[in-house]
């Protein structure tokens, strides 16, 4: 790397990821289809498991989809053109998700996006994270718990590929994906946490 880009190259990965990761999708979609401002509807939260509660399945879909890819997008931008930032920019991205400046710093929970994020670090993390997401919410039907599980997957996949380098940031992320569901794991002891396709309170998210 140039010594005149030492310091310019982190500094736009940072900025890149974060105001990527800072487009709320899930409101942006469900504002343009016409249902509602989301962060007024259900838990309030802007990820794809509220937009779900619209009843409006594609744009669910369409908001996991960018969510994922915005954390790609960051990470890829930042590997091929500000060489050796590609950690500063997943960080970046995901905390644009969880904290965007534009909702006052009230976002996401970070699951789509962080599936974005491996999957652009090192694909096979990503496969696992994505196989660990699905299959649990298609088993237990509780979102909050396949995602958590699927972030946590992912510190432990990038030590079982040798990837240490990888092991302490992705093992960062999913502690916040975790602490982000902390009102979630309270349900979850207490067997009130509702699955996906039933009715639940008002603050059920994941």
């Amino acid at each position: 790397m140039p010594t005149d880009h030492l310091w310019q190259y982190p500094a736009l990965a940072l900025i890149v990821g974060y105001l990527l990761g800072s487009i709320p999708f899930g409101v942006l979609l469900t504002r343009a289809a016409g249902a509602g401002d989301l962060r007024q509807i259900g838990s309030g939260n802007i990820g794809a498991t509220n937009v779900l509660r619209t009843g409006r399945k594609g744009l669910a879909a369409a908001t996991l989809i960018l969510d994922a890819l915005k954390g790609f997008a960051a990470v890829w931008i930042a590997e091929r053109y500000f060489g050796g930032t590609a950690v500063m920019a997943a960080a970046a991205v995901f905390l644009g998700h969880l904290y965007p400046v534009w909702l006052r710093f009230r976002g996401g929970k970070g699951v789509a996006t962080m599936l974005g994020i491996v999957l652009a670090l090192y694909w096979p993390i990503g496969l696992v994270y994505a196989v660990v997401w699905l299959g649990l919410l298609l088993i237990f039907r509780i979102s909050s718990l396949a995602g958590m599980t699927a972030a946590v997957s992912a510190p432990l996949s990038a030590a079982y590929f040798t990837i240490f380098d990888l092991v302490l940031p992705l093992m960062g992320l999913a502690l916040l994906v975790v602490w982000k569901h902390r009102e979630n794991i309270e349900r979850l002891l207490s067997g009130a946490e509702p699955r996906v396709g039933r009715s639940g309170g008002k603050r059920a998210d994941a």
